[in-house]
């Protein structure tokens, strides 16, 4: 009698999980919203604009000089927002195709593709985490497959700050990836 009881708790589990998977794979993916994220974000809004990179340029491509602006918060955030929505349209589209009568091969594979993107970010952020209490202002990193492209806001910049961030990238994602760092000036 306890293996019966056992086999029908086993088997009510499965379909549970089964469900709940079927769930998740079709209904479309919103992004999460943390509040308290938010709440700090609106805090944080500098009074004034800083003028963009672009503009210094212009105004100094008479005088020859290459002028980089100061890279603040928002530009920063911005680039973030653009990289999240291209990965979020990723996204919406596998999950389309998952929806549509194609194999399960093929339905395994999108679904690889999605969590794929999501370790991406995941990666991306805690890179992101360890270079800036390297006592950085910022930092923005963007992983293409092997390339890795590192972004960060310093006072200071050295070709010794730069290997420390390569060697950090690297340790973190294994060897052969190809770290390219560049440095905007910061507060």
């Amino acid at each position: 009698m306890l293996l019966k009881k056992q086999t029908v708790w086993l088997l009510t589990m499965l379909s549970l999980v089964v469900v709940l998977s079927v769930y998740y794979i079709t209904t479309p993916q919103k992004p999460a919203s943390d509040m308290a994220a938010t709440e700090e974000k609106k805090k944080e809004k500098p009074a004034a604009k800083t003028t963009t990179s672009d503009t210094a340029k212009k105004e100094n491509a008479d005088s020859g000089k290459a002028v980089t602006a100061p890279a603040n918060d928002e530009v920063f955030e911005a680039m973030r927002m653009e990289l999240e929505d291209e990965r979020n349209k990723q996204k919406e589209e596998l999950a389309v195709a998952m929806t549509e009568d194609i194999s399960a091969e093929e339905k395994n594979a999108a679904y690889e593709k999605i969590n794929n993107l999501d370790d991406l970010a995941v990666k991306e952020g805690m890179l992101e985490s360890l270079i800036v209490s390297m006592n950085y202002d910022g930092a923005l990193v963007r992983i293409k497959g092997k390339e890795v492209h590192v972004l960060v806001k310093s006072k200071k910049q050295s070709s010794k700050a730069a290997n420390e961030i390569m060697t950090t990238v690297s340790k973190e994602l294994g060897t052969g990836t190809n770290v390219a760092v560049e440095f905007q000036p910061g507060k």
